[in-house]
């Protein structure tokens, strides 16, 4: 089963309990211990569903939505799906689980239902609507929403979109939003999250981070900041996730290459990162889906 914190916590309050002993002390550590705060004061607990993720980020202007490039983020710290979760070690775009099929199922039976729902409620919903899913030999089951980009995906899906956004954000408050204003690049894109030692769990700040304009000198990558700080002149760690680097690419192949390249340029005491960002893309290749 699925132990969930009802509130905030910083993409680390789901808990994977392979035993009841394993949920009941997932449920502890959130009610007893309160180790996510006031974000675990209450708890959700849910079936475990079998499948692939996916995250849908759309543009919504109270009525009509844009769906944006498809993207998987790599919630797990180590290599292989293993350790504990995290905010995103990484992520890519577009996700071969979101077949060309299935997008407009899901704008039509989770992202416009939702839009309807809220509006019947007397909330004209304008913004970014973000919907993890879950795409599995049950079909198509929505994990969460959020009212928000999420993160690592936004550094994958962006970086892909041709031309300025501003005027498609412009629609969703004007109420003229329409699919001309968001135009796809037909490159890939891969990201990969440097991190802290020892995250996600307790890490050290204010170290040194060298490399950045070695990484910027790779074609089509860019540097995302995140827990960084400066200070004396010089950025140092301030974070966990300490830096998204981002590149794009012919095809996601080239695209994680290059990400890896630029991330390789970079150097921050302790840093990590996941070595198999898009691994599940690549697995279906080889398995001919």
């Amino acid at each position: 089963m699925v132990i969930k914190a009802d509130g905030l916590a910083a993409g680390k309050g789901v808990i994977i309990a392979q035993t009841r002993e394993e949920a009941a002390a997932a449920i502890r550590s959130m009610l007893v211990d309160a180790v996510f705060g006031q974000a675990g004061a209450r708890v959700l607990i849910e079936e475990f569903l079998e499948g692939e993720e996916a995250s849908i980020l759309a543009l919504v202007d109270g009525e009509h939505a844009v769906i944006l490039p498809s993207s998987q983020d790599h919630k797990r710290v180590f290599d292989g799906d293993q350790g504990p979760n995290t905010g995103g070690m990484g992520a890519y775009s577009p996700a071969p689980v979101v077949t060309p099929e299935l997008l407009p199922v899901i704008t039509d039976t989770v992202i416009l239902p939702v839009v309807r729902e809220l509006k019947r409620r007397g909330i004209t919903y304008k913004g970014v609507l973000y919907a993890g899913l879950m795409i599995g030999p049950r079909g198509l089951n929505v994990l969460e929403f959020n009212a928000r980009f999420g993160d690592p995906e936004t550094e994958a899906v962006l970086p892909r979109i041709a031309g300025d956004l501003l005027p498609a954000l412009q629609a969703c408050i004007d109420g003229t939003l329409t699919g001309a204003l968001v135009q796809v690049r037909p490159e890939a894109a891969a990201t990969v999250v440097l991190a802290a030692g020892g995250y996600p769990g307790p890490y050290k700040k204010g170290a040194p981070v060298s490399g950045l304009a070695e990484a910027a000198q790779i074609p089509d990558s860019m540097v995302f900041h995140a827990g960084t700080a400066l200070k004396d002149g010089q950025v140092v760690t301030s974070g966990g996730r300490v830096l998204a680097v981002t590149a794009l690419g012919a095809d996601l192949e080239a695209a994680v290459g290059r990400a890896y390249e630029a991330a390789a340029k970079i150097r921050f005491d302790g840093a990590h990162c996941r070595r198999d960002i898009a691994h599940r893309a690549f697995g279906r290749r080889k398995e001919g889906n």
